[in-house]
């Protein structure tokens, strides 16, 4: 299943913010700098694009339906999006092949945005992950952001990581949270099932968002494995073991987050022990992802020397 947020045609549990913005809109107060803060999957990236989309299909056919926050599939400016073709949307993100986004990235991004307009519509840019600009990407960002041409909006998405106070200063920052029942809520009415049928209890009361929950859920049914009877231990093992991280940066930010819910479900604040363990593999693993190091070497590691040490 795909459950990209590009694809997701209904939006859930986010209505009071895009009201808002939809007000700001029609107010012409929208700002054009905006950043979009909140966890990991909480349904940050989809609710940016079902508000471009709602900006975008405003006077086309079949455009964005306000009353039940849903993106019609045969609309045109969705489909240019899900074509990677709309002149109107420009998308910066890290690439598979790399753990940065690079510098290249957002001068690419500014010659296209130095180009005239094919029409008068809103040309807006949404950078997803921003907490992975490196330095020299922010300092080309920032010039953009301090001047942007006419008819140019920015929405940043940054997943509760720290930035430099530079660039979060120069947007209007939008808190988005998720309670645990709100979440489960939106993974039902996603999968069009209960998450209790496809996922063990152990496993769901340590997942605080949609979006992660869905990654875990795409994993099992690619390997066929039965998440409804294996434990937090075994599926990291299972993991490391057969090599599966190795298949694209999904299962390998998924192994990541598993490492770090097992600390956490068996660190108890008398344990100095695995307190320091924990803290040497989160600094580990902050350096592997900082330095595009191997990845390999520290699964391994883990599961050596924590799972079956």
């Amino acid at each position: 299943m795909n459950f990209r947020p590009s694809n997701q045609t209904f939006l859930y549990e986010h209505d009071n913010l895009f009201n808002e913005l939809v007000r700001l809109n029609f107010q012409n107060k929208l700002p054009n700098k905006i950043l979009l803060s909140g966890e990991k999957g909480i349904g940050k990236c989809t609710f940016a694009y079902h508000f471009i989309n709602w900006i975008h299909s405003s006077n086309e056919n079949k455009p964005y339906n306000l009353k039940n926050f849903e993106i019609n599939s045969q609309n045109k400016s969705f489909q240019l999006t899900q074509n990677k073709s709309n002149p109107n949307f420009e998308l910066i993100d890290i690439d598979d092949d790399k753990k940065k986004i690079d510098i290249n990235q957002i001068r690419n991004l500014i010659l296209k945005l130095n180009k005239s307009s094919f029409n008068t519509k809103p040309r807006i840019v949404l950078i997803d992950n921003i907490e992975f600009l490196n330095t020299n990407s922010i300092n080309a960002l920032l010039k953009v952001l301090e001047e942007p041409n006419e008819n140019i909006f920015f929405i940043l998405i940054n997943n509760n990581k720290k930035i430099l106070p530079t660039l979060k200063s120069r947007c209007l920052n939008y808190k988005i949270t998720l309670s645990f029942d709100q979440s489960i809520k939106i993974v039902n009415k996603i999968i069009y099932d209960d998450v209790n049928n496809l996922i063990n209890k152990q496993l769901i009361c340590r997942y605080s968002t949609p979006g992660k929950l869905l990654q875990l859920i795409n994993y099992g049914n690619e390997f066929k494995i039965d998440l409804k009877n294996i434990n937090l231990k075994k599926l990291i093992s299972l993991i490391i073991h057969d090599k599966h991280f190795k298949k694209n940066s999904s299962i390998k930010e998924l192994t990541y987050y598993l490492i770090e819910l097992y600390f956490r479900s068996t660190i108890s604040i008398n344990n100095i022990k695995l307190i320091n363990l924990y803290n040497l593999f989160i600094k580990k693993i902050d350096n592997t992802k900082k330095f595009n190091q191997d990845e390999e070497v520290i699964f391994l590691e883990f599961n050596e020397n924590i799972l079956n040490g």
